[in-house]
């Protein structure tokens, strides 16, 4: 038996280990999962820099992210870093538009709407780009950038030596963060990113995204974890304006669906949050930013004669499928009516919607409104100067090239070039800096066909003329 005074002690004891315990809980808490909310004042700079929720199930540490680059240079597509990715970047700003620091125990990297939905354009080669909001992205290559993550996560030099010593030539942690970074966030780094390339594998059976295009397969085979089916999902970036007025469309190419608050969190997902994770809140202020926000205005001179000319020519051949109030504009057209590339369709079937309404029963914020239609939603063409290239696979570049019958479209250009041609409506796609600059876009890969829309083709090249000047101002 205890004598008295060890008795009395053992109370203590105890106090003090569960004492030590608590901090050493607290410390850990504090410094791997403790949250500080991201906060901005205008709605503007909240689509721009904001968390959704990914950096709590996968946002990147932000030395790490910041560190990659320099590690592994010869795995991006140029010099500069992240820029050569497309990404958009203003003047001053420590991050690209699109990839928000939050801290969640230490500071980390993920990504929001903005990332794909800014796009940027110059009216000469030798300017800086300006950057639109809400719009699609022509630049940026989401595909690239994930598999610069996974192949540097793979590389032999991604190791906690060379990593610190890229830290250490930028910034002085604390020893307890340099302590952390070198035994538990860098190795958890390495093999976090390692686990979810396997849930990438699908990329290497598929065709490429290419700049400003996503795929739904992520968000079918990571998040829904439904069976392969080998389909192809690519497709071009929607824009983000303007939703007031799409009250009661289909949405996203496919139509697959109606409301705007369940695209935005289902994007969130896409992106990398978690059912848990994602930021409800912060994707509802994005959604009432672009349920009010407008497009720009065509930032070129426009031939006002020539557009008037093209008003009744529109009215006539497009109106009925392409203006707010247009008998069909927001429904899907059947996909043999319509003529495009079946494949962004096909991916997706009305068992993929099922698992997707059935996906957050659970929660407040659960779905209803998914659903398949087989075909193409009659999109508005508020904006449309700056959504180029064209079809839902953005496989015409231009808006005169979309004139004219498939035989007379370009059969291989190149996206990603930022420099607009004000005649045609459209980047330009070829040339010697489009094709160094820009992706190569072969509409002979599968889910790349530029073939149907035959709408406006049998016109005569003054109406097509006409035409496009009109669609310029809208």
């Amino acid at each position: 038996m205890m004598s008295g005074p060890k008795k009395r002690r053992w109370p203590a004891v105890v106090a003090v280990v569960l004492l030590l315990l608590a901090l050493l809980a607290y410390g850990a808490w504090y410094k791997l999962f403790r949250q500080v909310p991201t906060v901005f004042a205008t709605d503007e700079q909240h689509f721009k820099y904001a968390s959704i929720g990914v950096e709590a199930s996968e946002g990147l540490p932000y030395w790490i992210w910041m560190s990659l680059p320099r590690i592994c240079p010869e795995m991006l597509p140029g010099p500069g870093g992240y820029a050569s990715l497309g990404t958009a970047w203003e003047p001053g700003e420590a991050m690209p538009i699109g990839f928000p620091v939050k801290t969640v125990g230490f500071e980390r990297v993920g990504i929001n709407c903005a990332t794909c939905h800014t796009a940027s354009y110059r009216k000469r080669p030798e300017d800086l780009p300006t950057y639109v909001l809400g719009a699609p992205s022509g630049r940026f290559d989401a595909q690239r950038y994930i598999r610069f993550l996974f192949a540097c996560a793979e590389d032999p030099r991604f190791n906690a030596d060379n990593i610190m010593k890229q830290i250490n030539s930028v910034t002085r942690l604390s020893w307890i963060d340099r302590t952390l970074y070198r035994y538990a966030i860098i190795p958890m780094t390495k093999r976090t990113l390692l686990k979810q390339r396997e849930t990438y594998r699908w990329m290497d059976s598929r065709p490429n995204w290419s700049v400003g295009r996503t795929d739904m397969n992520p968000f079918k085979l990571r998040v829904l974890k439904l069976h392969d089916d080998a389909t192809v999902g690519n497709t071009d970036i929607m824009p983000l304006w303007n939703m007031n007025a799409r009250n009661g469309m289909l949405l996203h190419s496919d139509g697959l669906s109606k409301s705007v608050e369940e695209a935005g969190i289902s994007a969130a997902l896409a992106a990398g949050a978690s059912r848990d994770s994602v930021d409800v809140p912060a994707v509802l202020r994005v959604v009432k930013w672009v349920r009010q926000t407008s497009p720009p205005r065509f930032p070129f001179p426009v031939d006002a004669s020539l557009a008037a000319t093209g008003g009744p020519i529109f009215k006539a051949h497009c109106a009925d499928c392409h203006s707010f109030g247009g008998a069909r504009t927001g429904t899907a057209i059947d996909k043999s009516e319509v003529g495009t590339d079946p494949n962004r369709t096909d991916h997706w079937p009305q068992a993929a919607a099922d698992a997707f309404n059935d996906y957050a029963k659970d929660k407040p914020w659960d779905f209803n409104g998914f659903a398949s239609s087989d075909g193409y939603v009659a999109l508005p063409l508020d904006g449309v100067w700056i959504r180029a290239p064209y079809l839902h696979n953005g496989s015409v570049p231009t808006l005169a090239d979309l004139l004219e019958p498939q035989e007379k479209r370009p059969k291989v250009f190149y996206r990603g070039y930022d420099v607009y041609d004000p005649v045609r409506g459209g980047f330009v796609s070829s040339g010697p800096e489009a094709e160094r600059v820009g992706v190569r876009y072969d509409t002979a890969v599968r889910g790349n066909s530029n073939a149907g829309h035959n709408w406006g083709t049998a016109l005569s090249p003054e109406e097509k003329a006409a035409l496009v000047e009109y669609m310029k101002t809208l």
